[in-house]
C-alpha cells in the first residue's frame, strides 16, 4: 500500500455543518465494520437504507447537502491520471455532483437504492440505475472510473467492475467529521489487491484517488458476472439506454 498526500489548496470555509457527534460515531462504525468485511450488508439493511433516503428525498437539497464540491473538484483536478471514459456514480442521490463528474467524463452512470432520489435527479442525470452497491448490476471492468461521495464502501463489487486501468474516487464532503468517513489507508486496505492512493484535504472535508497497482494479477478467485469481452453494460435503468465507452 502507498499512501502519497497532497498539500492543501482548497482552504476550508467558516460554518462547517458538523453533524452531531454520537451519531456520526454510530454510522463512522458502522462504515469501517462494512468495508472490512465486519459487518453483513443483507436486503433486509438495504430496504431499510432505501426507505430512509426516500423520506429525505424531498428535503436532501434545501437541508441536508453540504452546497460545497471541493473535495471533488480537488480530486478530479489533482487525483490522476484519471481515465475520462465511463464513470459509475455511487450513491448519487438528487444527482448534486452529477454535472461536475459530466464535465470529466464521457458517460455517468448514476447508481443509488433510492428511487425517490433518483427521481429528484431526473433533470440532472441522463442515466440513472436503481441498484444496489453491494450487488452491481454491471459485467467486470466495465467503467473507467467509481465516484464515492459520502457513501459506504463494498470493495470486491468496486474493484470488479473498474477496469485494469480505473480509478476509485473516494470523497468525504465533511473529512473525519463526516459520518461515513473513512481515510484512504483503511479504504485501500479494504480494497481487494494491491492499491496504491493519492489523498488530500480540501474544503470542509478530504478525498483519496484509489488505483490497484497490478491490476493484471488479480488472484482474488472472483468471476464474471456477464460475458466479458463486450462492451454491454447489464442494467436497468431508470432513464437512459444502450452502451457507451468504457
Amino acid at each position: 500500500m502507498v499512501i502519497a498526500t497532497l498539500p492543501r489548496e482548497r482552504p476550508s470555509p467558516v460554518s462547517k455543518p458538523v453533524p452531531p457527534a454520537e451519531t456520526a460515531a454510530v454510522f463512522r462504525a458502522f462504515a469501517r465494520d462494512l468495508a472490512a468485511g465486519r459487518r453483513l450488508w443483507d436486503a433486509d439493511t438495504a430496504r431499510f437504507i432505501a426507505a430512509r433516503f426516500d423520506q429525505l428525498a424531498a428535503e436532501w437539497d434545501s437541508t441536508r447537502a453540504t452546497g460545497r464540491d471541493d473535495p471533488l473538484r480537488d480530486a478530479l483536478r489533482r487525483g490522476g491520471p484519471i481515465p475520462d471514459r465511463r464513470c459509475l456514480e455511487l450513491g448519487s442521490g438528487t444527482g448534486l455532483y452529477t454535472g461536475l463528474l459530466q464535465h470529466a467524463f464521457r458517460r455517468v452512470i448514476s447508481l443509488d437504492l433510492s428511487e425517490q432520489m433518483l427521481c429528484r435527479a431526473s433533470g440532472r442525470s441522463p442515466w440513472r440505475v436503481r441498484a444496489d452497491a453491494g450487488a452491481l448490476p454491471l459485467a467486470d471492468g466495465q467503467v473507467a472510473a467509481v465516484a464515492a461521495i459520502d457513501m459506504l464502501l463494498f470493495p470486491p463489487e468496486t474493484a470488479r467492475v473498474l477496469a485494469q486501468d480505473g480509478v476509485l474516487l473516494w470523497i468525504n464532503q465533511l473529512g473525519e467529521d463526516g459520518p461515513l468517513y473513512l481515510p484512504a489507508t483503511a479504504v485501500a486496505a479494504a480494497l481487494p489487491g494491491e492499491w496504491h492512493s493519492v489523498e488530500a484535504d480540501a474544503g470542509w472535508g478530504s478525498w483519496a484517488s484509489c488505483a490497484e497497482r497490478d491490476a493484471k494479477c488479480r488472484v482474488d478467485g472472483r468471476s464474471p458476472r456477464h460475458p466479458t469481452g463486450s462492451d454491454a453494460v447489464g442494467f436497468v435503468s431508470l432513464a437512459g439506454g444502450g452502451t457507451g465507452d468504457q
